[in-house]
């Protein structure tokens, strides 16, 4: 296995990946991010979640996670946490666009459930369960079949209401 590039502008991950694959004889690849920037201290699982679709897009073989605290303090539990779900978003928005069996049927899955305003089956499409319904239950609508965005005017709701008249 090959560790890749920690740090790298966005517009150089590409060409990075395809040559250290060649370099490498496609041995499995991994990368630390790539942080695309280093001005979002506190932000780098976001930066890092950034940078790891594109290398997995070309050809990452797996991303190492990162956390809120890099640069900054050693992570708690909920920085893993953080770093964690970030690089599997960063996984899964790869594995859509390199047709990984299963990824656009989950992500399909979840757009029927939106568009039905299936909350439950939301929750356990989502990434992180417990995150998508602490949020909803947190919000001024928690107890309505709309979200609090567009609250009675919610294109889905009010199609679903036209198509039941």
């Amino acid at each position: 296995m090959v560790e890749g590039p920690g740090h790298m502008p966005f517009d150089q991950i590409e060409t990075n990946m395809r040559l250290m694959k060649r370099v490498c004889h496609e041995a499995p690849f991994y990368v630390l991010g790539p942080l695309t920037t280093d001005i979002a201290p506190g932000y780098d699982h976001i930066v890092g979640a950034i940078g790891g679709t594109v290398a997995a897009i070309h050809g990452a073989d797996f991303l190492c996670y990162v956390t809120p605290a890099e640069h900054l303090c050693l992570p708690n539990a909920e920085d893993v946490r953080h770093g964690v779900i970030a690089s599997k978003i960063a996984a899964h928005s790869a594995d859509l666009v390199n047709k990984i069996p299963g990824a656009a049927e989950k992500d399909f899955s979840m757009s029927k459930a939106r568009r039905d305003l299936d909350w439950e089956t939301m929750y356990n499409q989502a990434l992180d369960p417990e995150m998508a319904r602490k949020r909803k239950q947190e919000s001024e609508s928690h107890d309505e079949d709309h979200c609090s965005m567009c609250g009675n005017l919610c294109a889905v709701k009010n199609d679903k209401e036209t198509a039941l008249n």
